[in-house]
């Protein structure tokens, strides 16, 4: 098939390469020429350099880029994709945004007899590089059916979880249940090390029982080490929190430890943690007990 991908940061890189080894002639624009230009030599796929360029001939159009105004921005204008997409092309998102911007653009991807879908991931870039995210989407049916044996080249499992805004809606749900995860892996190696105790022995331990996560499984390491390099950064979660926390606002849910989890992760980034991931709360921590 022939598809286009828009955006080629730690996530759309790799999922783009995975397109390229699935067998489908994909062209990708990147706002960073070089960064595009890296990925055809790598994939040997197609460069364009407009988001309507890469968009004109594509039967299937992905983007995967930062938050609400980089997609309108590259969606919108004289060289955005609605500006190139022929009639009947899908745009499926893998942005991380609001349910009401993925709504707008499908009202006004619908006027050009365009479908849209949002389907955000999750499983972070080391998902990405081993095509084994999830994705979670809000669509038609039948532009779900169009798009998911096409996103199988990344994922190992797409669900759909109702209408257009419901992926975004699920992504939510998904950074929410993560915050509080992370707070407790947290609050439960620093309380380790100020008992004593052996943090990975412990965790080996505790892992096996109910208190085990993929947290626990794959970032207590690198915890213990005081090493945050390793995946979503902190900017980006408290962008997907702030998301969560508007809708919260708007639909009467009660967010109190998400709320307060945001505000740790803000003390973080005041420690210089902007670009650290998201296991960076216990550097927090240590601060305080230090």
């Amino acid at each position: 098939m022939k598809v286009s991908f828009i955006g080629l940061g730690v996530m759309g890189y790799p999922m783009a390469g995975h397109l390229v080894k699935a067998g489908h002639q994909v062209t990708v624009y990147n706002r960073t020429l070089a960064k595009a230009e890296k990925w055809r030599t790598e994939f040997n796929g197609y460069l364009a350099i407009t988001p309507k360029d890469a968009a004109k001939d594509s039967e299937i159009v992905f983007v995967c880029v930062g938050n609400d105004d980089d997609l309108r921005q590259v969606m919108y204008g004289e060289i955005g994709i609605l500006a190139g997409v022929k009639s009947n092309t899908l745009i499926v998102d893998h942005t991380t945004t609001s349910a009401d911007v993925a709504r707008e653009i499908y009202e006004k991807a619908k006027q050009q007899n365009v479908s849209f879908i949002d389907a955000p991931v999750s499983g972070g870039q080391a998902g990405a590089e081993n095509g084994v995210l999830t994705v979670m989407v809000g669509g038609d049916l039948a532009d779900y059916e169009k798009a998911e044996p096409i996103m199988s080249a990344f994922a190992k499992f797409s669900k759909r979880l109702g209408e257009v805004g419901a992926g975004q809606l699920t992504k939510m749900v998904n950074q929410i249940c993560i915050a509080g995860v992370v707070q407790g892996l947290a609050e439960g190696l620093h309380f380790a090390r100020s008992a004593g105790l052996d943090g990975p022995e412990v965790i080996e331990t505790i892992s096996k029982g109910a208190a085990g996560s993929w947290q626990m499984e794959n970032r207590n390491q690198t915890m213990w080490q005081g090493e945050y390099e390793h995946g979503f950064a902190i900017d980006w979660m408290r962008k997907d929190l702030g998301i969560a926390l508007d809708e919260a606002r708007r639909n009467g849910s009660h967010l109190a430890l998400t709320a307060l989890v945001d505000q740790f992760y803000s003390e973080a980034q005041a420690l210089g943690g902007n670009r650290w991931d998201t296991s960076g709360l216990l550097a927090r921590l240590e601060k305080n007990r230090g």
